[in-house]
């Protein structure tokens, strides 16, 4: 089995216990279930905001522990602050070290959109992004199959949360052009291998419709990449380990903004 075919097995069991302990009504009569999501669309268009996704994520299985120390208040704050046009907040346990409660936590601060990063497999995690107050979920096609995201996209849709649908090769995008896709994102990590070439975002970024958000994902570590992918074609960029692995993430976007506006 690969990583991801162990977390996407784990992930299968976790939603089983999850709907046992919370049913669907009970999410849905959550406060934040019937609040308006911010749009992804609009904030990656605000001038006043970079395109840079920021995360918040304490592991990973590649590096282990990244940082076990900085508080989801204090960073999302700071990515905020920084200009970042989103939050990506981890929200696996057993492979990542996060929780539902990280995005409640990010959600009481925040003024932007926040994306619930997680590994999609039922209808109920959408459920449970929207009642803890995400705006943003995430869809891997690698760990789906197109029918599986056309259904999880439109439910994400019909609750008024926008989507994030991320691929790593020509065929995944191809077979999920769907209209109820807000945003592609082209991952450089391999999720079966986790090796990391930036090389994939510059080969398919023609190959994304314009009408969507595109959006380039992991191994930026620099903001000279960000004007690169920018001249490619991209708005949005998904950074996730670069600021986490400091001890302080808010200070670390801030210097990384800080050289981009200079470049």
């Amino acid at each position: 089995m690969t990583i991801l075919d162990k977390i996407v097995s784990r992930k299968k069991e976790e939603v089983a216990l999850a709907k046992s302990n919370v049913s669907l009504a009970q999410l849905q009569a959550s406060p934040l279930f019937l609040r308006t999501c911010y749009s992804l669309k609009e904030s990656m268009e605000n001038p006043q905001r970079n395109g840079i996704i920021a995360e918040f994520k304490r592991a990973s299985p590649s590096k282990g522990l990244i940082n076990g120390t900085s508080r989801v208040q204090d960073v999302v704050l700071g990515y905020e602050a920084a200009g970042a046009s989103a939050v990506s907040v981890l929200t696996d346990t057993d492979f990542f070290q996060g929780s539902l409660a990280d995005i409640q936590t990010a959600r009481e601060v925040l003024q932007i959109p926040l994306l619930r990063k997680e590994f999609i497999v039922d209808t109920y995690q959408i459920a449970e992004a929207k009642a803890y107050g995400a705006d943003i979920i995430l869809l891997i096609a690698a760990c789906l199959t197109p029918s599986e995201v056309k259904h999880f996209s439109e439910y994400a849709k019909s609750l008024g949360m926008n989507v994030l649908l991320e691929v790593h090769n020509a065929e995944e995008l191809d077979a999920n052009i769907f209209d109820s896709i807000d945003a592609i994102g082209v991952n450089n990590r391999n999720l079966k291998d986790f090796v990391v070439d930036l090389q994939h975002s510059y080969t398919l970024v023609d190959r994304i419709p314009d009408r969507f958000v595109k959006v380039s994902e992991s191994g930026i570590s620099e903001p000279t990449t960000i004007q690169q992918l920018k001249k490619a074609g991209f708005q949005g960029f998904l950074i996730g380990e670069n600021f986490m692995k400091t001890t302080d993430p808010a200070k670390a976007i801030q210097a990384f903004v800080k050289q981009l506006e200079v470049n």
